[in-house]
Protein backbone atom coordinates (compact mmCIF):
# COMPACT_ATOMS: atom_id res chain seq x y z
CA UNK A 1 0.00 0.00 0.00
CA UNK A 2 0.72 3.89 -0.46
CA UNK A 3 2.02 5.39 2.81
CA UNK A 4 0.49 8.98 3.31
CA UNK A 5 -0.30 11.42 5.68
CA UNK A 6 -2.29 14.79 5.98
CA UNK A 7 0.07 17.56 6.10
CA UNK A 8 -0.11 21.42 5.74
CA UNK A 9 1.82 23.76 3.14
CA UNK A 10 3.62 26.20 5.27
CA UNK A 11 5.69 27.67 2.22
CA UNK A 12 6.29 27.96 -1.17
CA UNK A 13 10.68 27.55 -1.89
CA UNK A 14 10.27 28.09 -5.70
CA UNK A 15 7.53 27.56 -8.60
CA UNK A 16 6.69 27.64 -12.03
CA UNK A 17 3.38 26.70 -13.86
CA UNK A 18 4.88 22.73 -14.01
CA UNK A 19 5.77 22.74 -10.54
CA UNK A 20 5.77 23.45 -6.65
CA UNK A 21 8.63 22.83 -4.34
CA UNK A 22 6.85 23.50 -1.05
CA UNK A 23 7.44 23.01 2.84
CA UNK A 24 4.81 21.11 4.43
CA UNK A 25 4.31 20.08 8.34
CA UNK A 26 2.70 16.74 9.38
CA UNK A 27 2.10 17.38 13.51
CA UNK A 28 5.51 18.96 14.46
CA UNK A 29 7.66 18.14 11.92
CA UNK A 30 8.96 20.12 8.62
CA UNK A 31 9.23 18.53 5.27
CA UNK A 32 10.12 19.08 1.80
CA UNK A 33 7.33 17.89 -0.67
CA UNK A 34 6.44 18.65 -4.27
CA UNK A 35 3.64 19.77 -6.02
CA UNK A 36 2.34 19.20 -10.28
CA UNK A 37 -0.59 21.42 -10.94
CA UNK A 38 -1.15 19.72 -13.70
CA UNK A 39 -2.47 17.02 -11.56
CA UNK A 40 -3.39 18.54 -8.43
CA UNK A 41 -3.77 22.34 -9.08
CA UNK A 42 -1.57 25.05 -7.33
CA UNK A 43 -1.42 25.07 -3.56
CA UNK A 44 -0.74 27.69 -1.20
CA UNK A 45 0.54 28.22 3.01
CA UNK A 46 -2.51 26.84 4.73
CA UNK A 47 -3.53 24.45 2.59
CA UNK A 48 -4.01 21.05 3.99
CA UNK A 49 -2.61 18.47 1.55
CA UNK A 50 -2.70 14.59 1.12
CA UNK A 51 0.82 13.44 0.93
CA UNK A 52 2.92 10.36 -0.46
CA UNK A 53 4.99 9.78 1.92
CA UNK A 54 6.48 6.00 0.78
CA UNK A 55 9.68 6.80 -1.13
CA UNK A 56 11.21 9.19 1.72
CA UNK A 57 9.84 6.95 4.86
CA UNK A 58 11.68 3.61 3.50
CA UNK A 59 14.51 5.12 1.89
CA UNK A 60 14.11 4.57 -0.94
CA UNK A 61 15.04 7.83 -3.04
CA UNK A 62 12.67 10.43 -4.48
CA UNK A 63 15.61 13.19 -3.72
CA UNK A 64 14.04 13.43 -0.14
CA UNK A 65 10.48 14.45 -0.98
CA UNK A 66 7.17 13.55 -0.04
CA UNK A 67 4.44 13.99 -2.88
CA UNK A 68 1.34 15.68 -2.95
CA UNK A 69 -1.62 13.29 -3.72
CA UNK A 70 -4.91 15.75 -3.17
CA UNK A 71 -5.53 19.12 -2.12
CA UNK A 72 -8.01 19.02 0.76
CA UNK A 73 -8.63 22.63 -0.07
CA UNK A 74 -9.56 21.69 -3.53
CA UNK A 75 -11.26 18.64 -3.54
CA UNK A 76 -12.91 19.00 -7.44
CA UNK A 77 -11.59 19.62 -10.57
CA UNK A 78 -12.17 19.72 -14.32
CA UNK A 79 -9.13 18.48 -17.21
CA UNK A 80 -10.01 20.69 -19.96
CA UNK A 81 -7.00 19.79 -21.96
CA UNK A 82 -7.55 18.93 -25.18
CA UNK A 83 -6.71 15.18 -26.45
CA UNK A 84 -7.67 11.90 -25.95
CA UNK A 85 -4.52 9.80 -25.22
CA UNK A 86 -4.07 8.80 -21.61
CA UNK A 87 -0.98 8.69 -19.32
CA UNK A 88 -0.39 7.35 -16.37
CA UNK A 89 -3.35 4.84 -17.30
CA UNK A 90 -5.67 3.22 -14.71
CA UNK A 91 -3.76 4.57 -11.92
CA UNK A 92 -5.82 7.44 -9.89
CA UNK A 93 -3.96 9.75 -11.67
CA UNK A 94 -4.32 9.54 -15.04
CA UNK A 95 -4.21 12.53 -17.51
CA UNK A 96 -5.55 12.85 -20.94
CA UNK A 97 -2.70 14.55 -23.03
CA UNK A 98 -2.73 15.52 -26.88
CA UNK A 99 -0.11 13.22 -28.03
CA UNK A 100 1.55 14.65 -31.46
CA UNK A 101 0.20 11.26 -33.43
CA UNK A 102 -3.37 12.39 -32.82
CA UNK A 103 -5.40 12.98 -36.05
CA UNK A 104 -6.85 16.44 -33.46
CA UNK A 105 -3.40 17.58 -33.51
CA UNK A 106 -2.24 19.86 -36.04
CA UNK A 107 0.90 18.13 -36.15
CA UNK A 108 -0.48 14.84 -37.21
CA UNK A 109 0.07 14.97 -40.91
CA UNK A 110 3.78 15.25 -40.03
CA UNK A 111 3.62 12.55 -38.30
CA UNK A 112 1.82 10.59 -40.75
CA UNK A 113 3.47 11.39 -43.96
CA UNK A 114 6.97 10.71 -42.40
CA UNK A 115 9.53 8.86 -44.17
CA UNK A 116 13.05 8.64 -42.29
CA UNK A 117 15.24 10.38 -39.89
CA UNK A 118 17.53 10.89 -42.72
CA UNK A 119 20.82 10.41 -40.63
CA UNK A 120 19.72 13.09 -38.14
CA UNK A 121 22.04 12.26 -34.97
CA UNK A 122 20.47 10.98 -31.74
CA UNK A 123 22.71 11.10 -29.14
CA UNK A 124 21.40 7.93 -26.38
CA UNK A 125 22.08 7.84 -22.69
CA UNK A 126 20.74 5.35 -20.01
CA UNK A 127 21.02 7.85 -17.37
CA UNK A 128 19.71 11.27 -16.89
CA UNK A 129 22.89 12.74 -15.46
CA UNK A 130 24.43 12.86 -19.40
CA UNK A 131 22.16 14.83 -20.92
CA UNK A 132 23.23 18.45 -19.83
CA UNK A 133 27.36 17.24 -20.75
CA UNK A 134 25.51 16.06 -24.13
CA UNK A 135 23.74 19.15 -24.81
CA UNK A 136 26.80 21.25 -24.08
CA UNK A 137 28.98 19.24 -25.82
CA UNK A 138 26.82 19.60 -29.07
CA UNK A 139 26.25 23.09 -28.66
CA UNK A 140 30.17 24.13 -28.38
CA UNK A 141 30.37 22.99 -31.66
CA UNK A 142 27.30 23.87 -33.03
CA UNK A 143 25.97 27.01 -31.20
CA UNK A 144 23.01 27.42 -33.40
CA UNK A 145 21.90 23.75 -34.14
CA UNK A 146 18.77 22.85 -32.75
CA UNK A 147 18.44 20.06 -30.15
CA UNK A 148 15.51 18.37 -28.79
CA UNK A 149 15.71 16.29 -25.47
CA UNK A 150 13.42 13.03 -25.19
CA UNK A 151 12.47 12.21 -22.12
CA UNK A 152 11.35 8.47 -21.97
CA UNK A 153 9.25 7.00 -19.19
CA UNK A 154 12.34 4.82 -17.36
CA UNK A 155 12.40 7.28 -14.39
CA UNK A 156 10.32 10.53 -13.27
CA UNK A 157 7.66 10.35 -15.23
CA UNK A 158 6.93 14.54 -14.51
CA UNK A 159 9.87 16.52 -16.81
CA UNK A 160 8.93 19.28 -14.40
CA UNK A 161 11.06 17.37 -11.83
CA UNK A 162 14.38 17.81 -13.60
CA UNK A 163 15.95 21.24 -13.05
CA UNK A 164 18.39 20.15 -14.94
CA UNK A 165 15.76 20.44 -18.19
CA UNK A 166 14.58 23.44 -16.44
CA UNK A 167 18.21 25.43 -16.28
CA UNK A 168 19.39 23.94 -20.32
CA UNK A 169 16.25 25.03 -21.63
CA UNK A 170 16.54 28.65 -20.02
CA UNK A 171 20.17 28.93 -21.23
CA UNK A 172 18.75 27.79 -24.60
CA UNK A 173 20.95 24.55 -24.64
CA UNK A 174 18.31 22.61 -25.33
CA UNK A 175 15.71 23.83 -28.16
CA UNK A 176 12.35 21.70 -27.43
CA UNK A 177 11.62 18.89 -25.55
CA UNK A 178 9.37 15.51 -26.19
CA UNK A 179 8.07 13.17 -23.32
CA UNK A 180 6.89 9.81 -24.65
CA UNK A 181 5.55 6.21 -23.22
CA UNK A 182 3.86 7.14 -19.52
CA UNK A 183 6.41 10.57 -19.04
CA UNK A 184 3.99 13.68 -19.87
CA UNK A 185 4.76 17.30 -19.51
CA UNK A 186 7.04 18.05 -22.35
CA UNK A 187 6.51 20.76 -24.86
CA UNK A 188 4.95 18.10 -26.81
CA UNK A 189 3.67 14.59 -26.21
CA UNK A 190 4.03 10.99 -28.03
CA UNK A 191 3.24 7.47 -27.12
CA UNK A 192 6.29 6.00 -27.91
CA UNK A 193 10.16 6.52 -28.61
CA UNK A 194 9.42 5.94 -32.58
CA UNK A 195 7.17 8.49 -32.62
CA UNK A 196 8.73 11.25 -30.46
CA UNK A 197 11.81 10.73 -32.92
CA UNK A 198 9.51 11.89 -35.78
CA UNK A 199 8.08 14.56 -33.84
CA UNK A 200 11.93 16.22 -32.97
CA UNK A 201 12.35 15.81 -36.24
CA UNK A 202 9.26 16.45 -38.30
CA UNK A 203 7.61 18.91 -35.72
CA UNK A 204 10.22 20.88 -33.61
CA UNK A 205 12.97 20.71 -36.54
CA UNK A 206 15.84 19.19 -34.51
CA UNK A 207 19.20 18.88 -35.75
CA UNK A 208 20.16 16.56 -33.03
CA UNK A 209 18.29 14.52 -30.46
CA UNK A 210 19.17 13.35 -26.79
CA UNK A 211 17.19 11.06 -25.53
CA UNK A 212 17.46 9.39 -21.84
CA UNK A 213 15.40 8.70 -19.49
CA UNK A 214 14.47 11.89 -16.45
CA UNK A 215 15.92 11.13 -12.54
CA UNK A 216 16.05 8.39 -10.86
CA UNK A 217 17.30 5.48 -12.78
CA UNK A 218 15.52 2.24 -11.26
CA UNK A 219 19.12 -0.50 -10.60
CA UNK A 220 18.54 -3.67 -8.60
CA UNK A 221 22.58 -5.01 -8.84
CA UNK A 222 21.29 -8.02 -12.13
CA UNK A 223 22.68 -8.25 -15.44
CA UNK A 224 18.95 -6.99 -16.68
CA UNK A 225 17.41 -5.73 -13.84
CA UNK A 226 17.52 -1.85 -14.46
CA UNK A 227 15.43 0.62 -16.16
CA UNK A 228 18.73 1.94 -18.32
CA UNK A 229 18.65 -0.91 -20.23
CA UNK A 230 16.05 0.98 -22.56
CA UNK A 231 18.98 2.18 -24.44
CA UNK A 232 19.80 -0.91 -26.48
CA UNK A 233 16.04 -0.84 -27.74
CA UNK A 234 16.89 2.90 -28.20
CA UNK A 235 19.44 2.10 -30.69
CA UNK A 236 17.80 -0.51 -32.49
CA UNK A 237 14.73 2.12 -32.79
CA UNK A 238 17.09 4.91 -34.32
CA UNK A 239 18.37 2.22 -37.08
CA UNK A 240 15.29 1.39 -38.01
CA UNK A 241 13.94 5.16 -38.47
CA UNK A 242 17.38 5.59 -40.46
CA UNK A 243 18.51 8.25 -37.88
CA UNK A 244 22.56 8.18 -36.45
CA UNK A 245 22.66 6.30 -33.60
CA UNK A 246 25.04 7.67 -30.91
CA UNK A 247 25.22 5.81 -27.43
CA UNK A 248 26.47 7.16 -24.19
CA UNK A 249 28.48 4.62 -22.50
CA UNK A 250 28.73 4.85 -18.73
CA UNK A 251 32.39 5.02 -17.89
CA UNK A 252 33.33 5.12 -14.13
CA UNK A 253 37.00 4.21 -12.42
CA UNK A 254 35.72 5.55 -9.35
CA UNK A 255 32.87 3.58 -8.01
CA UNK A 256 33.40 0.96 -5.55
CA UNK A 257 31.48 -1.92 -7.27
CA UNK A 258 33.90 -3.79 -9.35
CA UNK A 259 31.07 -4.48 -12.13
CA UNK A 260 31.07 -0.60 -12.99
CA UNK A 261 34.55 0.01 -13.24
CA UNK A 262 35.34 1.14 -16.51
CA UNK A 263 32.58 0.31 -18.83
CA UNK A 264 29.56 -0.23 -16.60
CA UNK A 265 28.40 -3.64 -16.78
CA UNK A 266 25.17 -1.90 -18.01
CA UNK A 267 27.07 -0.74 -21.17
CA UNK A 268 27.86 -3.81 -21.75
CA UNK A 269 24.97 -5.75 -21.43
CA UNK A 270 23.31 -3.36 -23.80
CA UNK A 271 26.18 -3.06 -26.21
CA UNK A 272 26.66 -6.77 -26.53
CA UNK A 273 23.03 -7.82 -25.77
CA UNK A 274 20.38 -5.73 -26.58
CA UNK A 275 21.30 -3.39 -29.29
CA UNK A 276 20.96 -5.70 -32.76
CA UNK A 277 21.69 -3.02 -34.08
CA UNK A 278 25.38 -0.53 -34.73
CA UNK A 279 25.90 2.58 -32.62
CA UNK A 280 28.54 4.67 -32.63
CA UNK A 281 29.87 4.60 -29.38
CA UNK A 282 32.14 7.65 -27.34
CA UNK A 283 35.33 7.25 -25.37
CA UNK A 284 36.62 10.66 -24.22
CA UNK A 285 40.77 10.44 -24.19
CA UNK A 286 41.88 9.40 -20.89
CA UNK A 287 44.85 7.97 -19.30
CA UNK A 288 46.47 4.98 -21.11
CA UNK A 289 46.08 3.05 -17.69
CA UNK A 290 42.10 3.53 -18.23
CA UNK A 291 42.42 3.46 -22.30
CA UNK A 292 43.71 0.28 -22.16
CA UNK A 293 41.35 -1.47 -19.46
CA UNK A 294 38.53 0.00 -21.79
CA UNK A 295 40.16 -1.61 -25.31
CA UNK A 296 40.31 -4.95 -23.11
CA UNK A 297 36.82 -5.07 -22.15
CA UNK A 298 35.65 -4.62 -25.42
CA UNK A 299 37.91 -7.11 -27.04
CA UNK A 300 36.91 -9.33 -24.59
CA UNK A 301 33.22 -9.47 -25.84
CA UNK A 302 33.93 -8.56 -29.33
CA UNK A 303 31.96 -5.28 -29.38
CA UNK A 304 33.64 -3.70 -32.01
CA UNK A 305 32.55 -6.22 -34.68
CA UNK A 306 28.89 -4.47 -34.15
CA UNK A 307 29.57 -0.98 -32.92
CA UNK A 308 32.20 1.78 -33.87
CA UNK A 309 34.13 2.57 -30.77
CA UNK A 310 35.42 6.76 -30.89
CA UNK A 311 37.76 8.51 -28.70
CA UNK A 312 37.38 12.31 -28.89
CA UNK A 313 38.52 15.17 -26.33
CA UNK A 314 36.35 16.86 -24.68
CA UNK A 315 37.92 18.77 -21.52
CA UNK A 316 36.23 21.76 -23.51
CA UNK A 317 32.59 20.52 -22.42
CA UNK A 318 34.15 20.51 -18.52
CA UNK A 319 35.33 24.12 -18.74
CA UNK A 320 32.06 25.28 -21.10
CA UNK A 321 30.61 23.75 -17.98
CA UNK A 322 32.32 25.62 -15.90
CA UNK A 323 31.53 28.93 -17.80
CA UNK A 324 28.17 28.36 -17.59
CA UNK A 325 28.38 27.42 -13.79
CA UNK A 326 26.10 24.11 -14.65
CA UNK A 327 27.02 21.97 -11.84
CA UNK A 328 27.27 18.00 -13.04
CA UNK A 329 26.40 15.60 -10.80
CA UNK A 330 25.47 11.67 -11.09
CA UNK A 331 24.41 9.33 -7.85
CA UNK A 332 25.92 12.63 -5.80
CA UNK A 333 28.67 12.23 -7.26
CA UNK A 334 30.65 15.88 -8.83
CA UNK A 335 32.66 16.11 -11.72
CA UNK A 336 36.10 15.57 -9.16
CA UNK A 337 34.84 12.37 -8.46
CA UNK A 338 33.39 11.05 -11.73
CA UNK A 339 35.45 13.36 -14.59
CA UNK A 340 35.10 10.44 -17.05
CA UNK A 341 31.12 9.60 -16.50
CA UNK A 342 31.10 13.33 -17.58
CA UNK A 343 33.35 13.40 -20.62
CA UNK A 344 32.00 10.61 -22.54
CA UNK A 345 28.72 12.37 -22.61
CA UNK A 346 29.99 15.60 -23.66
CA UNK A 347 32.65 13.46 -26.21
CA UNK A 348 28.88 12.38 -27.40
CA UNK A 349 27.69 15.91 -28.32
CA UNK A 350 30.99 16.72 -30.18
CA UNK A 351 30.62 13.29 -32.17
CA UNK A 352 26.79 14.36 -33.07
CA UNK A 353 28.18 17.78 -34.13
CA UNK A 354 30.50 16.18 -36.32
CA UNK A 355 29.12 15.54 -40.13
Amino acid sequence: MITKKIGKVVGIDKENADVQWIKVTIGDEEFSAINYPSTTGIVKPGDEVVLNTTAVEHGLGTGGYHLVMLNLANMESTAKEKGHIMKLRYTPYQIKVLAVEEQTNPHHGKIASFKNLNGMPVMIGSLHSKLAPAALGYKLMKPKGKVVYIMTDGGALPIAFSKTVATLKELELIDGTVTVGHAFGGDYEAVNVYSGLIAAKEVLNADAVIICMGPGVVGTGTKWGFTGIEQGDIINAVNILKGRAIAIPRITFKDKRDRHKGLSHHTLTILEKVALQPAEVCLPVLPRHESEFLREQIRERRLDDKHTFVSINAEQVLDYANHLRIPFSTMGRSVEEERYYFLAAGAAGILAAQD
